[in-house]
């Protein structure tokens, strides 16, 4: 059976040479696949937004909505470390709003952490719920929640004085307490040396190599849609196989080549018989 690794166990692995994995799905069905796998992690990420309700962007998510996904995943993930997204509006209105929200993620979800989106404007939140006994994941770089400020999602701290800013962010949610950061949409040079200089391991997404640890998105990986991200490579082409599957099911209702006597019930009923 595949054991559940714990906060400790995630901190302890930098230094070492043990990189995990993580994915981002958001479904029962999808989280005992990855259960079954050798994937050390799944975040319910707010991109459940995009990938599951069809929105353009993730600011539309509410706390309900991230219960009721993270609820489901950790039923089919039960041995799999579940990171839980705060979303949108969730915990920059006050601290205590920060406390409520990020109980109700971690306690009503049954997920293992939350993870908390945001520059420096987030560290006293993040400081907070940590002090509220609710471990913190923190995520810098390209933050989708704000992408409207950055002119949409776009790689961040591509100049000196934004790289810096982002090193300097990263240590000040170290700080706070989180024990994990996650850098999304950052250049290799700048995810390397923040990784070199933080004590806490850090996740990498569209941020290169040299990051502790690496996630992705579940259906950027299994190839749901035609187009990915730079980042994101395709480990599967599930749309190709699911609309083929698709096809060739519409194609034999149409012709009455399904469903045969195989795919019946045929108890025999006095009055009803077939010929």
């Amino acid at each position: 059976m595949k054991k559940k690794i714990t906060v400790p166990g995630i901190m302890a692995t930098k230094g070492s040479d043990k990189k995990l994995s993580m994915v981002a799905c958001y479904d029962y069905s999808s989280a005992t696949l990855v259960e079954a796998s050798n994937v050390d992690m799944i975040l319910v990420g707010d991109s459940l937004g995009m990938a599951m309700l069809g929105y353009k962007g993730t600011v539309g998510v509410t706390v309900d909505d991230m219960v009721y996904h993270i609820k489901s995943v950790v039923k089919g993930a039960p041995n799999t470390f579940v990171v839980g997204d705060m979303p949108f509006g969730a915990y920059n209105a006050s601290i205590d709003k920060a406390v409520e929200n990020a109980s109700r993620v971690f306690a009503e979800g049954g997920c293992d952490c939350v993870k908390m989106e945001g520059g420096m404007n987030t560290v006293p939140y993040i400081e907070a719920v940590v002090k509220a006994g609710i471990p913190v994941m923190g995520h810098i770089g390209l933050t989708p929640q704000t992408s409207a400020l950055m002119g949409g999602f776009k790689v961040q701290g591509k100049s000196t004085a934004a790289a810096q800013l982002l090193v300097d962010t990263a240590k000040a949610i170290e700080a706070a307490g989180a024990f994990l950061i996650n850098l999304e949409g950052i250049p290799v040079g700048v995810a390397k040396r923040i990784t070199e200089e933080l004590k806490i391991p850090t996740m990498g997404i569209g941020a290169g190599p040299y990051c502790d640890s690496q996630d992705l998105v579940w259906v950027d990986i299994m190839g749901y849609n035609e187009w990915t991200p730079k980042f994101a490579k395709k480990y599967c082409n599930f749309r190709t196989y699911v609309v083929d599957g698709l096809n060739k099911f519409a194609e034999e209702v149409n012709s009455g080549a399904f469903p045969t006597k195989e795919y019946s019930y045929n108890t025999v009923v006095e009055g009803f018989e077939v010929e």
